[in-house]
């Protein structure tokens, strides 16, 4: 069995030969006078704790206001990035539909002789829509037969149709675009109003 360890014990302290000696030990006025201290500093620590406590919810709403802030800035750039050229870009849709046109209105008597002209309006066609691609604008151009989707389509004319279902589309006026995952501008179709 282990020995067992000995506790140190105090010292015996004479309270006669410390008076004598200049020590007084009656200090029932100290001890009020810390007692009313300590009255006013708790009452000072408890005010210090509110203060801090308060300064601690102000840091942490200034704190989640940035937050808010740099996140919403973030977007913003993103949006703006993604989606800041729509005015430009709505703007030069009516010019991919005035080449698209003149493409379709030529004839084959009209290719013959101005052959290299027409060829000049096909290359300004491809390269406007690179440059459609590069920054993001897809064209819709439905094919006649599909679903009408009014999330994308804009029936322009509705009408009667043997050997179509009610709700296809049964021309295509104008091809529709999208910007990334926003619509810039519907397709212009004609739908069906007959059932099969």
């Amino acid at each position: 069995m282990a020995e067992e360890q000995k506790k140190p014990t105090m010292p015996e302290i004479d309270l006669a030969e410390l008076e004598d000696n200049g020590i007084d030990f009656d200090i029932t006025e100290e001890v009020e006078e810390l007692e009313f201290l300590d009255e006013d500093v708790q009452a000072e620590l408890d005010g210090l704790r509110a203060e801090r406590d308060d300064f601690r919810d102000r840091f942490m709403r200034a704190l989640a206001d940035t937050e808010n802030t740099r996140k919403r800035s973030e977007r913003d750039r993103r949006e703006a990035e993604q989606y800041g050229g729509s005015k430009l870009a709505r703007d030069m849709l009516p010019i991919f539909d005035n080449l698209a046109r003149a493409i379709d209105a030529a004839t084959d008597e009209q290719r013959e002789i101005s052959g290299a002209l027409l060829e000049g309006v096909e290359l300004t066609m491809r390269e406007l829509l690179n440059v459609f691609k590069k920054h993001g604008i897809e064209p819709i151009v439905p094919e006649v037969g599909e679903k009408f989707d009014p999330q994308m389509h804009q029936a322009m004319f509705e009408a009667p149709l043997p050997d179509t279902k009610g709700g296809d589309i049964i021309q295509v006026s104008q091809a529709g675009f999208m910007l990334h995952d926003r619509l810039l501008r519907p397709a212009q179709v004609g739908v069906s109003s007959s059932p099969r």
